[in-house]
């Protein structure tokens, strides 16, 4: 008899996420079972149904996203405009290097498997990108004319916009060039000084 363990749901999830990204977002729980080299019922046992692997496969990646750019980021903490384009930089990087980005960013962020993962991590990072905006505000970093939720969102929405196009470029801009140019947009959005906006962009080749 087999034994269920934490193990075997990791395992579950590596072939999950494997499963995913050879299928386009599509997979079969015998597929997984067969790649994790554990049976059927085990795989119903973890995540009962097909939908709720996917969402614990998405689920597992913006964990690891939350540790690489948000709450357990290591970010410089002298000057609030560095941390935050560091932040940037930290995010664009865990979805260059990350396999299975351009499936949850793209279709799999449609699925109604992964709605509710969605939703509630949006929430998240609405919630703290609100808070950390107030806090610029009170420490006279970012003007009081803008509103922080209202910034937050447009700001959110179109980093996310700018990676898709990123992940699914033929060629990939380079992800230096890449978070110089997202910063710019933030820069400008949040209406910072001069000095804080300016991009250092050596002449980089892009990467495929």
């Amino acid at each position: 008899m087999t034994v269920s363990s934490p193990a075997t749901r990791e395992r579950l999830l590596a072939a999950a996420q494997d499963e995913l990204i050879e299928g386009q977002g599509h997979i079969e729980m015998q597929a997984v079972a067969r790649r994790a080299q554990a049976s059927v019922g085990l795989a119903y046992h973890h995540f009962g149904s097909k939908a709720g692997l996917i969402a614990a496969v998405v689920e597992g990646f913006y964990e690891l996203l939350d540790q690489a750019a948000f709450s357990g980021a290591k970010l410089p903490t002298a000057d609030w405009a560095g941390r935050e384009k560091a932040r940037i930089g930290a995010y664009v990087a865990f979805h260059y290097q990350h396999p299975f980005a351009p499936l949850v960013i793209g279709p799999l962020s449609r699925a109604a498997e992964v709605l509710d993962v969605e939703t509630a991590f949006t929430a998240r990072q609405l919630a703290a990108g609100a808070r950390m905006l107030e806090a610029a505000q009170r420490d006279g970093i970012v003007g009081t004319d803008i509103d922080p939720h209202l910034t937050i969102a447009l700001m959110i929405g179109g980093i996310r916009q700018a990676l898709i196009g990123a992940l699914t470029a033929a060629r990939r801009p380079d992800p230096a060039d890449l978070t110089d140019d997202i910063w710019a947009f933030m820069a400008a959005a949040l209406r910072l000084p001069a000095e804080a906006s300016v991009k250092s962009k050596p002449t980089r080749r892009s990467r495929r």
